[in-house]
């Protein structure tokens, strides 16, 4: 199987690649930073090819999938994986500069690599396209903002993408995982600050990047007439929290 990661230099898309190449896949794999991909190249032998790419250029992600089908064969596997949450404060306090770099990240350039992937999963009648979502678009907590509202339409747009192809064997999926640790995702959103992000996780036993590569494995290998619409994963330390009252006189 031909497996496309986008975002694959480090957390998720580095772990998913390094699963997938375990199972016997060829993985192409995207990030913005070649020297990490080249790193992961050198790790993973022929079976990864890395492509430098940033998902919100439209025309390279439609240019890339097109070198890909071309050059390397049939697209089977789409894994949108490329995101990142910027800053804490409340939508008041917010800079627009970084909800556009949300936007433009995970919203944008998931569709954009779905348009261009797409047609030709449904000209084979074959493919899978896995979204990587989060519970924050479910379940919205303060700072979550834009960060939020971003997952809540990847939940949205993996299930409106599945009512189009019913009857087809092209399916779609959207993991939805919750505190997860061990990758860049809080440092990220945290300004670079390590300290603060590794207090995320101080006394918590969170999901790991590995547990979502072997969910993406898991994924690949079922029939082709099983569809799995979402997976919402949370660690054993974690649940949705009540709603926040505030009282006046309190």
């Amino acid at each position: 199987m031909n497996a496309l990661i986008t975002g694959a230099s480090a957390g998720f898309g580095r772990a998913i690649a390094q699963r997938l190449i375990a199972a016997g896949h060829t993985v192409f794999a995207t990030a913005r930073r070649k020297d990490k991909l080249d790193a992961l190249a050198r790790e993973l032998g022929s079976k990864l090819i890395a492509f430098e790419l940033d998902v919100r250029d439209r025309d390279a992600t439609a240019a890339l999938v097109k070198h890909i089908e071309q050059q390397h064969g049939p697209i089977d596997a789409l894994v949108n994986n490329a995101g990142l949450a910027l800053g804490l404060g409340p939508a008041q306090q917010s800079s627009l500069d970084e909800w556009d770099t949300m936007i433009d990240t995970n919203i944008k350039g998931l569709v954009y690599m779905t348009h261009a992937a797409l047609p030709g999963m449904v000209e084979r009648n074959h493919g899978w396209i896995i979204n990587l979502g989060s519970i924050a678009g479910t379940y919205p907590y303060p700072g979550g903002n834009v960060y939020g509202a971003t997952k809540a339409f990847v939940h949205q747009f993996t299930l409106n993408l599945k009512s189009d192809l019913v009857g087809k064997k092209v399916r779609v999926t959207s993991i939805e995982p919750g505190l997860c640790g061990g990758t860049e995702f809080s440092v990220t959103r945290f300004g670079g600050d390590e300290s603060k992000a590794a207090n995320v996780y101080q006394g918590t036993e969170p999901i790991t990047a590995d547990d979502i590569a072997e969910t993406v494995s898991w994924l690949l290998s079922l029939p082709s007439h099983v569809n799995i619409n979402t997976i919402e994963m949370m660690p054993t330390c974690q649940a949705s929290g009540a709603f926040s009252i505030v009282r006046s006189g309190a």
